[in-house]
């Protein structure tokens, strides 16, 4: 399926046509994992095996690659196998997009981040203007959010109706060819509540950068786990909210 498709619309400023209009695609997605445990998600419909890769990582219930036996593609469901020793104490971990309750317990569960990588405020401003170019679909449509994951001359970056998709398909793509988490940063477009950042520390990464906002919970949960966390990256200024020290 295409990331968009044209549709009948009309035009009215100073009088009223029709034209056609670009809009993005989104399906429903389901991902069920070791047969049972089952969840939802509007998605865009393309690298979902890099999503469901991300998303398993990003919400604890794998540590690694090498702990998903297998993923299957089959009509929007995505069947995951998983090394499932501890997935019923792993489960309680998992956060719905934009869910709020319960982020201080889970963020209490998660391993600092580990890193000493730094990086130059010119880098961010070179990947967000790389990213903003790259973002094809967005500017046919308006309808996508853009995320990149940047580590050395590698950059990898997904379009998706959702913001935490997005990142879940860096992440997982990143992991996928087994990218050094811990020396690379992630730019993209969007809030920045807990949820988002928890799942940027579980897979690593040390720092990112949005050209929106923080909420309250995610300034506290960037500044509970070690994350170096920038909103408002516009032009040549930015805002630092967390552990400022790996930022040249």
């Amino acid at each position: 399926m295409s990331l968009y498709r044209e549709v009948d619309a009309f035009r009215v400023d100073d009088e009223r046509r029709r034209v056609l209009e670009k809009v993005v695609n989104d399906i429903e997605v389901r991902i069920r994992i070791n047969g049972g445990m089952e969840q939802r998600f509007t998605a865009s419909p393309q690298a979902l095996e890099e999503f469901a890769t991300g998303y398993l990582l990003g919400e604890g219930l794998v540590d690694s690659v090498d702990d998903i036996l297998s993923i299957e593609i089959s009509d929007n469901i995505i069947d995951a196998e998983i090394e499932s020793g501890d997935l019923d104490i792993r489960r309680e971990l998992v956060m719905g997009s934009d869910c709020f309750g319960g982020w201080r317990q889970r963020v209490e569960m998660v391993e600092p981040v580990d890193s000493e990588f730094r990086v130059r405020a010119d880098d961010i401003f070179r990947a967000f203007k790389r990213m903003v170019n790259s973002a094809v679909v967005w500017r046919m449509t308006g309808g996508t959010h853009v995320a990149a994951l940047v580590t050395g001359d590698e950059f990898r970056v997904f379009e998706d109706v959702s913001r935490h998709v997005a990142v879940d398909k860096v992440i997982g793509s990143g992991a996928r060819d087994g990218v050094n988490f811990r020396e690379s940063f992630i730019v993209y477009s969007g809030r920045m509540p807990a949820d988002m950042l928890i799942k940027v520390v579980r897979a690593g990464v040390p720092i990112i950068a949005s050209n929106a906002a923080p909420t309250s919970s995610g300034y506290d949960a960037a500044q509970r786990t070690g994350l170096t966390m920038l909103g408002f990256v516009r032009g040549k200024r930015f805002n630092i909210y967390s552990h400022p020290e790996r930022i040249i």
